[in-house]
């Protein structure tokens, strides 16, 4: 693995070591440590709590081509599902990196089947090349090269199910059709170098729709 490929790597170590749910029961983690990922349901009509809107910028391009080396999992929970991203971005899918000799090329990228729980998903990173020998439970797939809607999201993970709604929208008012499963690109980090969270306003998630 190429020294370049670190920073890529260091930023999945801990994008994900605090995501949790704010509804979520693990009593070891406080409010202040977390970074929220998904909800486990969606939010209630009568749920009348204020909250500042996400930014949601769309923008209609050709996604970047990757090759992704991915590992496929399920959570019950937002709590199990930040778990498991943890330990596939910073174990997982480090030690096949190594293995292989592989470079990351760009930051860590997901699949969900539903934006709520349980959590049927599929995480990965773009890397230089595929693998020469793929372990169990890997999989490796090229993505990009298309004709994409996406969605640059500002603000709280809980809040994504709103940008996948724009996207939705937006095929909809352009006579399109949804031609491949959506997947969300982590841009920004959620936790400076001193290990503290940073504002969500200020930390970009992609979120892809490729269409036809």
């Amino acid at each position: 693995m190429k020294l370049k490929s670190l920073p890529a790597i260091l930023f999945a170590s801990f994008i994900f070591n605090f995501l949790i749910s704010c509804g979520g029961d693990d009593k070891n983690v406080t409010e202040k440590e977390s970074v929220v990922l998904k909800n486990d349901k969606p939010r209630s009509k009568n749920d009348t709590t204020p909250r500042s809107a996400p930014i949601i910028n769309i923008s209609d391009t050709t996604a970047y081509p990757y090759n992704v080396i991915c590992i496929k999992d399920s959570a019950i929970n937002s709590v199990r599902l930040s778990q498991k991203l943890a330990k596939i971005y910073s174990e997982r899918l480090v030690d096949i990196i190594r293995k292989n000799k592989l470079k990351v090329v760009g930051p860590p990228m997901a699949w969900y089947k539903s934006q709520r729980a349980p959590f049927f998903f599929e995480a990965g990173f773009p890397v230089d090349k595929k693998p020469t020998k793929l372990a169990k439970g890997v999989t490796f797939k090229k993505t990009g090269g298309v004709r994409t809607i996406v969605a640059h999201f500002y603000g709280p993970y809980t809040e994504t199910v709103q940008a996948y709604q724009a996207l939705k929208d937006w095929l909809k008012d352009n006579n399109k059709k949804q031609a491949g499963p959506p997947y969300e690109i982590y841009i920004g980090n959620p936790i400076d170098k001193d290990g503290h969270l940073v504002d969500p306003y200020k930390v970009q998630t992609d979120i892809i729709f490729p269409y036809n």
